[in-house]
């Protein structure tokens, strides 16, 4: 019996709840009393359920984690509920009611699909992994929406489906797969698949090449918090060729319009820093012109301009000294300006953070932050503090 049968028995259950809450550091001790009367195998299986729920308290929110069930690469490779609840939602406006999830894992997507009111066939070829997935569905009472196949998702029929949902699979036994005809399944089969149905999206990583991008498909890059967490192709909604970036939470939707690059310019008051899914989606030049702004350089993704434009699709920061790059003259305008909260931000420049700060030891009361980068190809240092709100 693996160990997530192990957990779905009564006695497996009653132990997950007893070890919930138990801290790393006590481990070892709670594992040496519960085996006086549970057998080793079930303790080690709860307590590692524990660890593995206890880390998906930032995907999933504590309450649904500590009901939920994971694997280690379950854990690892999951949609945030925030991210997939956004693309549920999308679907559920497109009038999407029924979803053939492909590749489903855990069964994140299919969670956020349901709650969505939306019906799913929920497809892994793992037998644990869907074994994981059938659990989560009714541990959150959404097994009446969700049926879960083991299967090979090249060989599942999905014709009687509003909408397919693919998630190829990114990662080998080697790490991260970069190139999009090593996913499992390829990109290849993907987009086939997805123009074969009336709708469709397709989660990529973010770093896909824009050339990647089937012409068919509207491409969109989506971040939460300010962290970049993935890419969809969605095929039968939007305009085709077209992109957008999402930011969570809102969602705010910045849609490309075809501007061309900006234009270098002195740095100005104030700098703009775009959110990372504007810069994926390659729409820094529609921020740069909502905030009447151009680049400090023409290979650097930071926008400077003299005004002050609030625009949620980037962080402004007011500019108060601009040098050339120098530890020393750094080191000591933060002395005189009593600088010890020091933020270090990085575009076009080698010089790690740390190491920065652990040569210029910033003391004082104050705060400041310093951007390393390049300003018309010349590497440049631009000290300032987040721009005050109008």
């Amino acid at each position: 019996m693996n160990d997530l049968a192990l957990l779905l028995t009564p006695e497996g259950r009653a132990l997950l709840d007893e070890v919930r809450d138990t801290d790393p550091a006590q481990e070892l001790a709670v594992a040496t009393r519960l085996r006086r009367e549970h057998p080793a195998e079930l303790v080690s299986a709860a307590l590692g359920q524990a660890r593995l729920r206890q880390r998906a308290v930032a995907k999933f929110g504590a309450e649904d984690a500590r009901r939920m069930y994971f694997t280690p690469n379950g854990v690892e490779q999951s949609t945030r509920a925030s991210v997939a609840a956004y693309r549920a939602g999308r679907m559920r406006e497109l009038g999407v009611t029924s979803v053939a999830d492909l590749c489903c894992g855990i069964g994140g997507d299919a969670i956020a699909l349901a709650r969505a009111g939306i019906r799913v066939l929920a497809v892994d070829r793992d037998p644990l992994t869907a074994a994981a997935a059938r659990a989560n569905a009714e541990a959150l009472g959404l097994a009446g929406l969700i049926e879960v196949r083991e299967a090979d998702v090249t060989e599942v029929d999905t014709a009687g489906y509003d909408a397919v949902f693919v998630d190829p699979a990114r990662r080998g036994g080697r790490g991260r797969i970069f190139d999009p005809e090593a996913y499992s399944p390829p990109l290849s089969w993907a987009v086939a698949t997805a123009l074969a149905a009336p709708r469709a999206a397709l989660k990529i990583a973010p770093g896909i090449p824009h050339e990647a991008i089937p012409a068919e498909a509207e491409a969109e890059w989506i971040s939460d918090g300010g962290d970049v967490k993935e890419a969809v192709l969605w095929f039968g909604a939007g305009t085709p060729g077209s992109v957008r970036a999402t930011l969570l939470p809102g969602p705010r939707t910045l849609l490309g319009r075809g501007l061309p690059d900006p234009r270098v310019r002195p740095v100005g008051r104030y700098l703009y820093e775009p959110d990372g899914a504007v810069i994926r989606a390659h729409l820094v030049a529609e921020v740069a012109e909502e905030v009447g702004g151009g680049l400090v350089d023409e290979t650097i993704a930071y926008v400077t301009s003299d005004e002050l434009r609030p625009t949620p699709y980037a962080s402004a920061y007011e500019i108060t000294d601009r040098l050339p790059f120098n530890v020393k003259k750094l080191k000591a305008l933060l002395r005189e300006r009593e600088v010890g909260t020091l933020t270090v931000k990085k575009r076009g420049s080698a010089v790690e953070p740390e190491e920065l700060r652990r040569k210029v030891k910033p003391q004082g009361p104050h705060a400041a932050t310093v951007f390393l980068t390049r300003v018309a190809g010349a590497p440049t240092m631009l000290i300032g503090a987040p721009a005050q709100p109008l």
